[in-house]
């Protein structure tokens, strides 16, 4: 297993070229596939792939504040504390990754960038506290735990079925209700193995000895807050006023707690964990300039997804603009049954995952195809809509678009975590597969 485990590093290591230049690729591979398997012409293609170019902008602009809302309250003193001790629990490299893969597996299926933003910075001081630790493992290992995020609260395929309005809904005959996706005992079975297997997977792969990457101490090392001065004008003592602070994180704990109490504790929208993450980081670093500074030096990790995503905008608009979407998932439904449809259904999703990586951009694709065909085969349509899920978030593994926010705050490239995580998707592949051949 570490032999093999060890290849996958040494050729992700010499082959996976920066997220930017597979994003490109991507991009051209798409553009290719569009003008020479659809009856789009050169400018079809290039249109739609214009027109879809900033699709994802506003999408783009919530990921960036994940990552700087995150990075910023995981800098505050209280934070540090909390972390220091979770961390003070693994004695060994295989134990760090075990505990990251499990608590980024629990956190993502409570909300996928609450996920991404615990596996980082747990990942961080796991890297101040357990000697002798390999951090790209690590870092992989809490990346793994993200594997299950569709299937939980947040995922965004079983949410729309369960709105009113969602565009299959005259197939369905209404909404999909979640205790027949998220919360039917087959999906949590299934997604609740992973996030307990996974953990005792990387304590099989976790390398020892000489195969251990020794950590650069710089990725670590947080900037030092300026002391507070003696003697202040009067703009810096309204910089160094806590009582402004407290009024403002007083609006913000107001403003969540009437959010929670009118649609429940766990209805965690993006906007809304970006929200917790940006009021919990005022109120915790005490003063508006602390918070300022911390701001300053998170915006750093945010460089890749405001130059990549605009680029996976373009290439959903290809894939939606042209149908080339619609002709891969058609494939797999040609050679599909009423039993194997689903199982079919998750390979074609995990293949288009590769193309169109964001949860809602995948419902739009095959939704509309794949829907109607279960329908017509006599297939369950809340296996499908599951069954498209696991395959959204099954070769996230290896596609880097959602790394991002993960690898910005840890400070490393997706090449570095992807010969780990590419062993976590063989492992979950298996259990999801299994999981879609039995009944429901």
């Amino acid at each position: 297993m570490k032999a093999v485990v060890r290849f996958f590093v040494n050729v992700m290591q010499k082959y996976l070229p920066d997220a930017y230049l597979f994003a490109v690729v991507l991009t051209l591979l798409a553009f290719l596939a569009a003008w020479g398997l659809t009856d789009s012409g050169f400018m079809k293609v290039v249109n739609s792939w214009g027109n879809g170019l900033w699709g994802i902008l506003a999408f783009a602009m919530q990921m960036t504040l994940i990552v700087v809302t995150g990075h910023t309250m995981a800098t505050s003193r209280p934070v540090k504390r909390f972390l220091s001790t979770l961390a003070s629990i693994p004695k060994d490299n295989a134990g760090a990754g075990m505990l990251c893969a499990f608590v980024a597996g629990i956190a993502s299926f409570i909300n996928w960038g609450f996920g991404l933003i615990v596996a980082a910075l747990l990942a961080r001081e796991l890297a101040r506290k357990v000697r002798n630790m390999d951090y790209a493992f690590v870092v992989a290992a809490g990346y793994g735990g993200f594997i299950v995020w569709h299937g939980g609260l947040s995922g965004s395929i079983p949410l729309a079925l369960a709105t009113k309005g969602h565009i299959m809904e005259k197939v369905t005959n209404g909404i999909v209700p979640t205790t027949e996706t998220i919360f039917c005992l087959p999906n949590l079975i299934i997604t609740f193995l992973v996030i307990f297997t996974v953990p005792l997977l990387m304590k099989i792969i976790a390398p020892t000895g000489s195969d251990i990457r020794v950590l650069d101490p710089a990725l670590l090392v947080d900037a030092e807050e300026p002391e507070e001065p003696k003697v202040k004008t009067p703009a810096q003592r309204l910089e160094y006023s806590r009582i402004i602070t407290l009024l403002l994180g007083a609006m913000g704990v107001i403003y969540l707690a009437h959010y929670f109490y009118l649609n429940g504790a766990l209805n965690l929208s993006l906007n809304i964990v970006i929200f917790v993450f940006m009021w919990l980081g005022i109120i915790l670093h005490g003063t508006p300039i602390a918070y300022v500074r911390a701001v300053n030096e998170a915006i750093k990790g945010a460089g890749g997804i405001a130059v990549q995503f605009p680029l996976y905008g373009g290439i959903q608009g290809i894939m939606v603009g042209t149908g080339l979407g619609a002709m891969i998932t058609n494939w797999f439904i040609g050679i599909s049954t009423e039993v194997t449809f689903p199982f079919f259904t998750f390979i074609a999703s995990g293949l288009l995952n590769f193309f169109v990586p964001s949860g809602g951009g995948h419902w739009v694709v095959m939704g509309p195809v794949n829907i109607p065909a279960a329908v017509e085969l006599g297939a369950s349509i809340p296996k499908t809509a599951m069954a498209i899920s696991y395959g959204d978030q099954w070769t996230n593994m290896i596609q880097p678009f959602w790394a991002l926010p993960l690898l910005g705050i840890a400070k490393l490239g997706a090449k570095d975590i992807m010969g780990y995580t590419v062993m976590i998707m063989f492992w979950a592949g298996i259990i999801f597969g299994v999981g879609l051949l039995v009944p429901w």
